[in-house]
């Protein structure tokens, strides 16, 4: 850059910098009562800085303004998606898109929007954010915290004011409206529960009970609050099979059927070419919809300066780093829910026993608007556990019937505190402050912590709020379903009708029913620590954690492909040593397939035999060269056999050599080509490939690919049963030219480490862009630089800020 250029950007940002650090006013009072107001903007501003890529630096006087900016410039990226999210926090969708569609499954599993709308509009009704808003901190969200969503809520409707929406998934749509600082919390509210109550919405809204109340019972065809038709069901004594649930159970929770994951890796000192640490975080989220990450740093002169991702919606940085500190996430084996079984008093299925004595559910009736029909009106119940609940998805059916229903425990319903959580870690100056925040806020509802310092500290810790069920409690308290479950999955189903059986507290619990920071598994200043969304158990193999309660995760059990393919990796660069942020980018995009390393040369020295009247298959094959780049040949027809082997023959059977809990790592291992199920995915994943009109050696990128505004855009990587770190979870579509989408994958990517400076080395990548909108010129920018494997330099120090060719400043006031 020309110096004159460099002056005047210099010039340019210091008199807006004086504007945010000299002649801004304070914040704003806060609005009374906060109940359903819109924020006053009046006052409230920041200065934006632009870099490469349509990253803003937000710079402002206090967390009011920050949370101003940061809702404005949300707003200027994804209007649209973050508007269709509000109308879901407030149970809107029927409203406006009819109640059979279903939503994006950002914030719930809810199936349609009607059982969006009821769950939703159940917890609107019922004030239950408002009541933890109230709730003073550490068990409610700090000062800082509600001044940041006022302020975010005030900027994201100054944006909608002062601008033209060009996105046409919502351009001149009724449904985008100003929100409020109670919008904002109650977006934060469903991010909390969505392992529990949001898992189980369809569950939630569909229970009913098997007769009609016996008190002022309405006409058959009603529900208790005789407003909607229903269809009652008949008294039952129907019991699940304990076997069948805990298979249900188990494949519930199963990372490797989870629409999230993650990766991240810290090293400590011991290992880095300068004796501090390092942090590698790849979190896979979903690539569409309202799970999305947007990048930005924030900036409180003297008081907060970080950098990283946020998850729309959010006022905060979830995921990122400062220049002492670096951290990601990964989606935990905890299980934030449990269930309490009902006995129900006889002849009155809305009324349950606890030590013999009658209690009766609190029925909640819930009214949705409907697009072109009449509202509906259904009824919730609730008990001391939680509401009842007719079942965890599809897969786990809890009948209500005649003597038994089932209550759901979500101890995240009383936790908004996760925000406050990320706030610490923003502020944190080393991996200590990470676990002080962890014990002072007790936030996360579902996720792991992988850290680095710049002092050349590592961390991993599973600090989760969890119900607090520990083995002995489950021994001497589940039914018979809950021995079946709680050993598979983790999911315990305790005796309700026993008060014996309640949960009790930690000392050092923020909240009462879960457990204590002092229960957490936690793993500090090994060489690395690791985590590809397995327990806790293999953070660093050398040093197992062990000894914590099941409902954590496992011990001693398999590990996923990615989970071994992960720990070999970082393993070797551990032992190797002098490692630097660039050994970090090379890692995250090494490709390497651990399924085909196992697996593809028994493979083609089985084929022959399998399949003798088609040579080219074992010759494609044996040729791979055992990687999912896009120049790959190979790889196309290796993983949709996989994916097709995988899929037919249980995993024990997958291979010879069975696990072995003294070699985690390197077990089970040779491929079981003998099952007459090799032959046939072989056989069918060929086919699959000619009948598309795709060579069986043709380069993996040119099927598997994404469409940005008509440009067809190669990605690597590759599926979870093939154990890639660089996941990827495209839709296959044979007509379409193969995989032509990604589902879910790598988001936010950051390698981080620090050279003494003030400034960390850090390089990051947004795979899916910062825009959801097709007009914008970040819509697919990222998109490209994922697909040429190539990153972004952090600019992170004013200096650096200063210097971007792409530098844009601007003052936005309400």
């Amino acid at each position: 850059m020309h110096l004159r250029t460099r002056l005047k950007h210099l010039a340019l940002t210091g008199a807006a910098l004086a504007v945010v650090t000299a002649s801004l006013p304070g914040a704003a009072a806060a609005d009374s009562g906060d109940r359903g107001d819109r924020p006053s903007d009046r006052g409230l501003s920041a200065v934006i800085r632009y870099t490469e890529y349509g990253i803003p630096h937000i710079v402002a006087r206090d967390y009011a303004n920050l949370g101003f900016g940061t809702g404005w410039a949300q707003a200027a990226d994804q209007v649209c998606v973050l508007a269709d999210g509000f109308l879901t926090v407030n149970g809107e969708r029927s409203r406006y898109f009819g109640p059979d569609a279903a939503p994006d499954g950002s914030l719930s599993s809810a199936g349609t929007n009607l059982s969006s709308d009821l769950y939703f509009r159940g917890v609107k009704d019922a004030g239950t954010v408002e009541d933890l808003l109230a709730t003073p901190a550490p068990a409610g969200p700090s000062r800082d915290l509600k001044e940041l969503m006022r302020g975010w809520a005030a900027g994201y409707n100054a944006w909608l004011r002062k601008n033209r929406i060009t996105d046409p998934a919502c351009a001149d749509a009724d449904w985008v409206r100003p929100v409020t600082a109670l919008d904002v919390a109650r977006r934060g509210f469903a991010v909390s529960v969505l392992g529990g109550q949001g898992r189980a919405v369809d569950g939630i809204t569909a229970a009913r009970p098997p007769v009609s109340p016996p008190a002022a019972a309405p006409p058959a065809g009603t529900d208790s609050s005789g407003a909607a038709p229903l269809a009652v069901t008949a008294a039952s004594d129907a019991v699940p099979d304990p076997d069948d649930a805990a298979e249900a159970a188990r494949e519930l929770f199963a990372p490797e059927n989870a629409t999230m994951g993650s990766n991240a890796v810290a090293f400590s000192g011991t290992t880095t070419a300068n004796g501090r640490g390092l942090l590698l975080g790849n979190p896979h989220y979903p690539w569409q919809g309202g799970r999305r990450f947007w990048q930005s740093q924030q900036t409180i002169p003297g008081e907060l300066n970080v950098s990283g991702a946020s998850l729309l919606g959010t006022a905060v940085v979830n995921i990122g780093f400062n220049d002492k500190v670096a951290w990601s996430h990964t989606v935990a084996t905890g299980v934030p829910l449990s269930l309490h079984q009902l006995t129900l008093v006889p002849g009155d299925p809305t009324a349950y026993l606890v030590d013999g004595k009658p209690e009766r559910m609190t029925p909640r009736a819930v009214t949705v608007a409907v697009k072109d029909g009449a509202p509906v009106t259904r009824t919730q119940w609730w008990t001391r556990y939680g509401p009842v609940v007719g079942g965890l998805g599809a897969q786990l059916p809890l009948p209500w019937t005649a003597t038994t229903a089932y209550a759901l425990n979500d101890p995240n319903a009383a936790n908004l505190r996760g925000s406050d959580t990320a706030l610490g870690f923003g502020r944190a100056r080393s991996t200590q402050d990470v676990v002080d925040t962890l014990k002072r806020t007790q936030g996360l509802p579902w996720v792991n912590t992988i850290a680095a310092d710049s002092a050349g500290h590592s961390l991993f810790t599973q600090s989760q709020v969890l119900p607090r069920i520990t083995d002995e409690l489950a021994a001497r308290c589940s039914t018979p379903l809950g021995r079946a479950t709680y050993p598979a999955s983790g999911v315990a189903v305790l005796d309700g009708s026993r008060s014996d059986c309640a949960l009790g507290s930690d000392p050092d619990a923020v909240q009462p029913g879960v457990f204590g920071p002092a229960r957490m598994p936690v793993l500090r200043d090994t060489p690395y620590v690791e985590n590809s969304n397995d327990s806790a158990w293999l953070a660093n193999a050398d040093r197992p954690l062990t000894g914590y309660e099941r409902i954590f995760g496992t011990v001693a059990t398999p590990r996923s492909l990615r989970t071994r393919g992960g720990i070999e990796d970082v393993a070797a660069m551990a032992d190797r040593g002098r490692l630097t942020v660039a050994d970090l980018q090379r890692q995250q995009f090494a490709n390497r397939a651990p399924a085909g390393d196992m697996a593809a040369a028994d493979a083609a020295k089985a084929c022959a035999s399998a399949l003798p009247e088609d040579p080219e298959v074992c010759r494609v094959i044996e040729e791979w060269d055992r990687t999912v780049n896009t120049d790959s040949r190979g790889a196309l027809l290796f993983d949709r056999f996989w994916r097709k082997f995988t899929g037919t023959v249980k995993p024990a059977d997958q291979w010879k050599v069975p696990f072995s809990a003294a070699d985690p790592v390197r077990t089970p291992n040779t491929l079981n080509t003998g099952l007459p199920e090799f032959g046939k995915a072989l056989a069918a994943a060929a086919a699959e490939l000619r009948a598309a009109g795709i060579a069986l050696d043709a380069p993996l990128g040119a099927h598997q690919f994404v469409v940005r505004n008509g440009e067809r855009i190669p990605v690597s990587g590759g599926t979870e049963s093939l154990g890639i770190w660089n996941k990827a979870e495209p839709v296959w579509n044979a007509a379409g030219g193969g995989y032509v989408e990604v589902a879910h994958g790598t988001s936010h990517v950051q390698a981080v480490g620090w050279d003494g400076s003030r400034c960390p080395v850090a390089r990051t990548l947004l795979s899916y862009s910062q825009s959801s909108n097709p007009a914008s010129p970040h819509y697919s920018d990222q998109t490209r630089l994922f697909a040429g494997e190539r990153w972004v330099t952090s600019r992170f120090c004013e200096k650096d800020i200063l210097r971007s060719p792409a530098l844009k400043v601007e003052v936005v006031r309400g």
